[in-house]
């Protein structure tokens, strides 16, 4: 059945968060309804099969550098080939509307061993119509085929839900329409999401499955879920930092979940909390240009309702035993180390004495959880400072073997990827942690504030196929 411009509004609004009637689902209910690729195990040979694939990578000069995100789409791209589809993969490279799939297309190939035949230009822009040789290419594939099409962000309308606001929807849903309906028609009915980390609105991840007779999670994906972040849901403790202080959003719904009794904070969030903890025992505390008006178009910006969402996370956190464990010491934009931030100043990295305090802190966690069994869990995101700069790397680099420290102990510690993941991998080795995820947004949105939104996709589509169509 056609996707009518009415329907694809209403999945918009669901999209955006701007339909009052969906309830907020945690991330096991979205999981409990999405399909895995089991549900698709008697397609006939020869159905063409789309794959929202993990393709933004740079594939370096043999297999294994460069590509992991394409390695771990290989186990759902050979159970289709052993089924005899014809799998049609596409995604994203980038953020840049110019760069181009056709080395990632020809790595594909040499990871699956058989050729991955590459169509440059797909999409007629002017119409929203899928050309003609995507459809006679698809009908020519022998069975067991991979396709990849260009990247899907060459194409604005992949694009324009990155900004909308509600009151756009009305505008976008014909054109949206138009893609879902283009594909279902010419491309595929079957619809499988293997890319973990295409955690953005892009209309490939979130528009395109409300057109499909069957959706499913790929294997990687669901192994990621189901598994790895299902364990970090039960942290007792958290390292969290970084600058971005939309963080506090995240971390504050990981508090809210009731199993976090410690988080170790640095970056932006540490001085949010810092400056809160100050003012609830009425003191001050400068977080200096972090807090200049004359700097709030800046990243490093702290407003002043971040402070007041600090305070109430930690007069929470104090209510449940949580305990936050905040930087004692700067170093400053010159490299200096001080004990305050201050007017004109900014801090790039926590000093010694923190290092010394939270090399403490993880002794004790590990002296009263070694023990445990389960293990104890716990998550790690971020670095400390801007760690790209010698200057200021200190701090990240000081803490990185504290991951090994607990992992020797029988603690689970996990890395969210993003710059944690870089950081343990210039500082340290892949077994210093339990596990390292390869997508630190989607981690983020899938423990944090937001749910994931091609989970919330996936569902809406699966509800199409009737109740539990996984089982």
């Amino acid at each position: 059945m056609s996707v009518t411009t009415e329907s694809m509004a209403a999945w918009c609004r669901k999209l955006l968060g701007a339909d009052p009637s969906c309830p907020r689902l945690t991330l096991e209910q979205y999981l409990a309804n999405i399909p895995r690729m089991e549900c698709l195990g008697n397609l006939p040979a020869g159905t063409p099969v789309l794959v929202r694939g993990d393709v933004d990578a740079k594939p370096g000069a043999k297999i294994g550098e460069g590509d992991i995100r394409l390695r771990s789409m290989k186990e759902t791209l050979q159970y289709g080939q052993q089924r005899g589809w014809k799998q049609i993969v596409f995604g994203h490279i980038g953020r840049d509307p110019e760069k181009s799939l056709s080395k990632v297309a020809a790595r594909l190939g040499e990871i699956l061993g058989c050729p991955v035949t590459f169509i440059d230009d797909w999409l007629d822009p002017a119409t929203t119509t899928i050309k003609p040789e995507v459809v006679k290419t698809i009908a020519d594939a022998a069975p067991g085929s991979v396709i990849m099409l260009q990247n899907t962000r060459k194409y604005d309308i992949e694009r324009v839900l990155w900004k909308a606001k509600p009151a756009d929807i009305d505008a976008l849903a014909p054109k949206l329409a138009k893609l879902a309906n283009e594909f279902a028609d010419k491309v595929a009915k079957i619809y499988v999401h293997e890319a973990f980390s295409a955690g953005s609105l892009d209309a490939s991840s979130v528009v395109v499955p409300i057109a499909m007779d069957k959706v499913a999670l790929g294997k990687y994906e669901a192994e990621q879920f189901d598994g790895h972040l299902k364990e970090c849901l039960n942290a007792q403790m958290v390292i969290f930092s970084g600058l971005k202080i939309d963080k506090l959003d995240d971390l504050e719904a990981m508090i809210a979940r009731g199993k976090i009794r410690k988080v170790i904070a640095a970056g932006s969030l540490a001085m949010a909390l810092k400056k809160a903890s100050a003012e609830l025992e009425g003191k001050q505390f400068d977080l200096g240009l972090s807090e200049d008006p004359a700097h709030k178009d800046k990243p490093y910006y702290i407003p002043p309702e971040r402070i007041e969402q600090a305070k109430r996370m930690i007069t929470d956190g104090r209510t449940k035993n949580i305990e936050f464990i905040m930087p004692v010491d700067f170093v400053l934009q010159e490299g200096q180390v001080s004990t305050a931030v201050g007017s004109g100043n900014q801090q790039f990295d926590v000093g010694p004495a923190s290092s010394a305090m939270y090399d403490n802190v993880v002794s004790d966690f590990i002296a009263a959880h070694k023990s445990d069994r389960p293990a104890a869990v716990v998550f790690h995101n971020g670095v400390f400072g801007m760690f790209e700069d010698p200057r200021f790397e200190s701090g990240t680099k000081n803490f990185i073997p504290q991951l090994k420290r607990m992992t020797d102990a029988g603690i689970k510690v996990y890395v969210g990827g993003g710059e944690g993941g870089t950081a343990l991998e210039k500082y340290g080795q892949p077994n210093w942690v339990t596990y390292c995820f390869t997508a630190g947004g989607t981690v983020l949105n899938a423990l944090g504030s937001e749910p994931v939104p091609y989970l919330v996709a996936l569902k809406m589509a699966a509800e199409k196929m009737g109740p539990k169509p996984h089982k």
